[in-house]
């Protein structure tokens, strides 16, 4: 048998076309995100109310609701990853672009027409943005299957992680060097470049797909039939983990969107960054607290990928304490600054994001490792049951943090043990339309609650509306987040019952990913 090696089979090769892509990952989780940090000057600059707002949030879910990334999915499994990446990503850019035309009043300037155009886009870029993810879990079997998958798919989502933290915390820094025209042209202007590194990316991508064809490697080339797709809707356990995927990210994303309005109103953080405050690099805020950003990420990654890399128990173990007294110098610098941030709005939510870059690649590695992947979904679904909680009932600060912290741990421990389980759950030739079925009714999920935190926002508060506009008054947040409660109850019961599937048909689901 021809055993030559390809540039899967290289570490240093693997983990480069990983960074190179996981630049798209980046970009559409910024794009996405980013008015999170800037919903109250969305109501200030274009007098946009919560329902508004939440209706152009929601028009990301739109196109995908009605099967988009379905179709996606079956252009992946025919057509390739190159294909498939090049086309949904340019969606993502052209309908980012029209945001962008929409803000800075192209089409108009007032609020109606403003909804609309800047709903339209983000319908676009949403029917790219989650066949981007598809391309991204797809790229990443393909590279890592048989190797480090878990931690792969972990830094990978890391990634997204970042460009949330980075969309929500930066974005106010960036608009108040303008206005928030200039929040969205940034945003869509990393859209751009994420596609040109794309671009360089595929070059590797043609490379190993003509090494895998001489080595006489398996090859995916098996054409997509529809009887595929009725055969995942009849896999018990791909139910379980498509309904758990649905009800934990409806508790999480669309929450992520009012974390930093709700910490304003809630718990009376301040909405705008005092100067004495910011991260000053060449003159710019934006860049310097971006950097801040950058720096606890780098960490991270070191954290969770260079210790398992030494060959001794006691090399792994000081490797930790170094990196652990580095980030602690680091933190120390950084400590009259960050004690500032921990009242703001917008930096503090983003920290949500911020600990899943922490977290996920440490369970990732640990599901490569020891598996335990069902019963992780289990817990990382009790933690948001308690988060949510801590965030709706109570009214303690200190409650509030442990909720924001508790959200984290779920963040990481729910897609680090997930998205790897569907690649045992789901043929490898056939992951292209499973995850994208996965995103499809994920998109039913995050639409109603996009919109609907917002609209049952206002309804609870319509006696007070006038008032919250005038700032004499504060947005009630308690009932909207109660709904996400109940998402987290039943997601502990699918966990429960994915658990149960793969103790009767033995997918493997608590076994370890990776090879002795």
């Amino acid at each position: 048998m021809n055993t030559q090696k390809t540039l899967r089979d290289s570490v240093l090769m693997r983990w480069f076309a990983l960074i190179i892509l996981s630049g798209l990952t980046f970009a559409t989780y910024w794009f996405q995100d980013f008015m999170g940090g800037i919903k109250e000057l969305l109501s200030v600059e274009y007098g946009f109310d919560s329902e508004q707002y939440g209706r152009i949030i929601g028009f990301t879910t739109f196109a995908n609701m009605v099967g988009m990334i379905i179709v996606g999915g079956i252009i992946l499994d025919k057509w390739g990853i190159r294909p498939a990446g090049i086309l949904f990503g340019s969606l993502a850019v052209i309908g980012a672009l029209l945001v962008y035309l929409g803000a800075v009043n192209v089409f108009g300037s007032d609020a109606t027409t403003k909804i609309w155009t800047m709903g339209l886009g983000r319908m676009i870029f949403g029917s790219g943005l989650e066949v981007v993810c598809v391309v991204a879990s797809r790229t990443i079997v393909k590279w890592f299957k048989g190797y480090e998958i878990a931690l792969a798919m972990a830094i990978n989502v890391g990634f997204g992680r970042l460009g949330t933290a980075m969309g929500i915390a930066v974005s106010p820094d960036i608009a108040s060097a303008g206005s928030v025209s200039t929040s969205v042209g940034f945003a869509a202007s990393l859209l751009g470049i994420a596609l040109i590194m794309f671009v360089i990316y595929m070059f590797f991508d043609i490379r190993l797909d003509r090494q895998t064809a001489m080595s006489g490697q398996e090859s995916d080339e098996e054409k997509f039939k529809v009887s595929d797709l009725l055969k995942l809707l009849k896999n018990q356990a791909f139910i379980y983990i498509t309904l758990l995927c649905v009800v934990f990210y409806a508790a999480v994303f669309p929450f992520i969107q009012y974390a930093s309005d709700l910490l304003v109103h809630k718990f009376g953080f301040t909405s705008k960054l005092p100067d004495n405050a910011a991260v000053i690099i060449g003159g710019n805020a934006a860049l310097g607290n971006a950097l801040v950003f950058l720096g606890l990420f780098i960490f991270a990654i070191c954290f969770s990928t260079v210790p398992p890399r030494l060959k001794t128990s006691a090399a792994r173990l000081s490797g930790r304490c170094v990196i652990l007294i580095l980030f602690a110098g680091y933190i120390y610098l950084l400590k009259d600054v960050l004690a500032v941030w921990l009242t703001n709005g917008p930096k503090t939510a983003s920290l949500i994001p911020l600990g899943t870059i922490i977290f996920t690649p440490v369970f990732g590695s640990f599901v490569d490792k020891r598996g335990k992947a069902a019963s992780l979904m289990i817990l990382g679904s009790a933690l948001l049951i308690c988060s949510h909680l801590a965030l709706s009932v109570f009214n303690n600060v200190i409650l509030g943090y442990f909720g924001l912290l508790s959200l984290g741990v779920a963040f990481s421990l729910v897609p680090a043990a997930m998205w790897p389980s569907v690649a045992k759950i789901v043929p490898e030739n056939r992951l292209g339309t499973a995850y994208a079925t996965m995103f499809t009714v994920q998109n039913w999920g995050l639409g109603a609650f996009f919109w609907g935190i917002g609209a049952v926002l206002d309804l609870v508060n319509s006696d007070s509306l006038s008032e919250i506009k005038a700032g004499n008054a504060v947005y009630n947040y308690t009932i909207p987040i109660l709904m996400l409660v109940v998402c987290g109850i039943v997601s502990v019961f699918l966990a429960y019952k994915l658990l149960a599937a793969d103790k009767k048909y033995g997918y493997g689901l608590e076994l370890p990913n990776m090879k002795n």
